[in-house]
């Protein structure tokens, strides 16, 4: 097995992993606390599902790099010492690291909603090679190795639709209140060119789905953490779409925003995310 193909098969038994623990916390009676403001959570299961993700990458990984959503019981760089898995700021671009979402769509989890997911990214040079996006309370793994995108092992491929108007596009991100207003404004631009949108309060959920084609297109007009992108953009591109940020550039992950398509109207979708910045 290559190391590419060895790091993809560990995104997925970390996902997986990870996602376990997870479950246990669901429509439990949690403790819930906020980051941010007070719509941005966190819970245990966040944290104790994170510490199982490293747990399990390091036993194959033990030097690896970590780029997480949430930060207890992870030491920083030099200050980590050989039993600590060590958490970077950004995605470096040399090396290898990992990028890891215990929870995406906390929310939803909090609130006892199956809509959510443990993402985890492998990342070599700045580029990823494996991704698994896996929605425990659903049941389906997303997967992305070196060159290939599925779900639960059979192969996924982005919608056909050709036509604007009969796609379904997701306004997706996350906004301070003093920002909302920019959200309004993306929806109004959604719905303006679109036949349908929909918001599952899960960026990586959203990104799953334009892979499997259960959505045409997702947009994002603002910067985001690399847990809520980095592996649903991999299997996106796996899955023969587009992904690039609002001016049309190939999306990296320390893009200001995210475009993604099914690739066949591309051009309307960036029309939509560029009128909400107008």
């Amino acid at each position: 097995m290559t190391d590419a193909h060895h790091r993809a098969a560990m995104a997925e038994r970390a996902a997986r992993a990870g996602g376990a623990v997870a479950r246990e916390h669901f429509r439990t009676d949690l403790s819930v606390q906020t980051k941010r403001d007070k719509n941005d959570l966190v819970t245990e299961a966040d944290r104790d599902a994170q510490q199982q993700v490293l747990a399990t990458i390091r036993e194959e990984f033990p030097d690896d790099d970590f780029v997480c959503e949430e930060e207890s019981g992870v030491l920083r760089g030099p200050e980590a010492d050989a039993d600590e898995a060590r958490l970077v700021e950004e995605i470096p671009d040399s090396g290898a690291c990992w990028v890891v979402d215990p929870i995406d769509g906390t929310t939803n989890f909090v609130r006892q909603s199956r809509v959510w997911t443990t993402s985890v990214a492998a990342v070599v040079d700045g580029e990823a090679v494996g991704s698994a996006t896996y929605m425990p309370a659903m049941g389906d793994l997303y997967a992305g190795g070196p060159e290939s995108a599925e779900r639960e092992g059979t192969t996924m491929s982005v919608s056909e639709r050709e036509d604007p108007e009969t796609f379904v596009a997701s306004p997706v991100g996350y906004w301070p209140p003093e920002k909302r207003h920019e959200f309004v404004d993306l929806f109004e631009a959604v719905a303006e060119r679109f036949g349908d949108e929909r918001r599952v309060g899960s960026f990586q959920t959203t990104l799953a789905y334009v892979a499997d084609g259960g959505l045409d297109a997702a947009i994002c007009t603002r910067p985001m953490r690399p847990w809520d992108t980095v592996a649903g953009v991999h299997m996106v591109r796996n899955a023969g779409g587009t992904v690039t940020d609002v001016h049309g550039n190939e999306w990296r992950h320390d893009s200001d925003s995210v475009v993604a398509s099914n690739g066949n109207a591309h051009d309307v979708v960036l029309e939509a995310a560029r009128q909400a910045l107008d």
